[in-house]
């Protein structure tokens, strides 16, 4: 097949991007003839053949002033640049198929109109929240919240819901309200979701199920290397609020005083974090900020556990597949598809989320009897060939793009489906 992918960023940026590229890698050498779309950006990747047909850059973090931010702000609701790009990349390269991911700001819902009227099938991975929550996040000040799943998305302008802004909350409120009215997403044959839980709430949006499609992400599984012994705990993600650091660190201070703690990453979060570890579990914790994947790969192999502490709805964290394929369980919160993820007693534990005692006691059962610990990762390892095999996916994205009933996607999202804690 000829596929274009499409995402606003063309370079490994987050978890999106990696997973849109590693794709790519697969289905060329797989024999399909790939090629990308998305916005022009000085980290794109080079020499792109489409390269001319990108709408030019822009910079929203931070969000530009003056009369560039009200440009910005037009161009998040529509872009007539994005749209004329798509339509002469479309008619450069005809493919049989678009595979969307994060459109959505600078590129916006304007590409899928000239998809239409080219005739072409298109399919978009979600890779968060987005279509169902003006913000991204499901969150309402640290809390949990549903009320634009299923209401109206200006809520998240009464909330101030992003970052407390009344300016930027109600233009992510006005963005999405627009998208709905004009059924911007329309165009979307399949939306492909990486959890029972996302699909579950993209339901609850009002999505027709034949338009919803379930399909984990994928893993390269190396061989092991076996760790000469293994001891503490390792968080590897984002410094941020929503991750839930600060509630582990507390846990930290629960356990005996030669337990540690290995975090690795960065974030807005992590002075903050550094001064609550220091106060509460001295010599304990160890920052150590974004490591490449080889480090993180001997972090990770060393530890008893990966450890997932989130207080928000996780769609399906990588950090739990890359410490399975290490042989490593997962201690988890009860948040999103990780329970998904996560068989409670069999290859990690799943506890209560915001509940530092909760977390200590899993972690400090985990160290006392490695012998589960071990099992429980090797039951990881052996549930990653079953079922997130890098060939088991492209057969099934295949059976996707040709619109054939895919067996990842029969499975139930009522998980999803269910009233969300802090709904109101």
């Amino acid at each position: 097949m000829r596929i274009l992918h499409v995402n606003k960023f063309l370079y490994r940026r987050g978890g999106a991007e990696g997973y849109m590229l590693d794709v790519v890698e697969l289905q060329r050498r797989a024999g399909h003839e790939v090629e990308l779309f998305g916005m022009a950006h000085p980290d794109n990747l080079p020499d792109l053949p489409l390269a001319d047909t990108f709408p030019p850059h822009v910079e929203l973090e931070p969000a530009p002033g003056g009369l560039a931010g009200l440009a910005a702000g037009a161009r998040m609701v529509w872009s007539p640049s994005s749209s004329r790009g798509m339509a002469r990349a479309l008619e450069r390269f005809q493919p049989d198929v678009v595979h969307l991911h994060n459109i959505y700001h600078q590129l916006s819902p304007s590409v899928l109109a000239a998809v239409r009227r080219a005739g072409v099938r298109s399919v978009m991975t979600l890779h968060d929240y987005k279509l169902a929550c003006p913000s991204y996040q499901m969150l309402d000040h640290g809390s949990l919240c549903d009320a634009c799943v299923g209401g109206s998305a200006l809520n998240a302008a009464r909330r101030r819901c992003k970052g407390d802004s009344l300016a930027a909350s109600t233009l992510l409120s006005l963005e999405s309200s627009v998208h709905r009215a004009m059924r911007a997403y329309g165009p979307v044959d399949v939306f492909i979701s990486p959890s029972r839980f996302l699909a579950g709430v993209m339901a609850r949006t009002g999505l027709a199920p034949e338009r919803l499609a379930v399909l984990n992400h994928f893993v390269e599984v190396a061989p092991v290397m076996p760790a000469a012994h293994r001891d503490g705990f390792v968080f590897a993600g984002r410094l941020s609020p929503e991750k839930g650091v600060d509630t582990l660190i507390r846990a930290m201070a629960l356990l005996p005083p030669t337990v540690h703690l290995h975090i690795a990453g960065d974030g807005p979060a992590r002075d903050d974090l550094t001064v609550l570890a220091r106060q509460v579990a001295p010599a304990q914790v160890t920052f150590h900020g974004r490591l490449d994947k080889e480090r993180l790969r001997e972090v990770v192999a060393g530890s008893i556990a990966t450890v997932v502490p989130s207080r928000w709805h996780e769609n399906q964290p990588m950090t739990i597949l890359e410490s399975y394929a290490a042989e490593v369980p997962a201690v988890v919160t009860d948040l999103g598809g990780m329970p998904e993820l996560v068989r409670d007693g069999v290859d990690g534990l799943v506890v209560a989320h915001d509940d530092p005692h909760a977390l200590a006691d899993a972690m400090l059962r985990l160290r006392t009897d490695p012998t589960t610990a071990t099992a429980m990762g090797r039951a990881g390892r052996q549930r990653l060939a079953e079922e997130f095999d890098p060939q088991l996916h492209l057969r099934r994205l295949d059976a996707i793009y040709r619109g054939e009933p895919v067996a990842a996607g029969a499975t139930s999202w009522q998980a999803g489906a269910q009233t969300l804690e802090g709904a109101s």
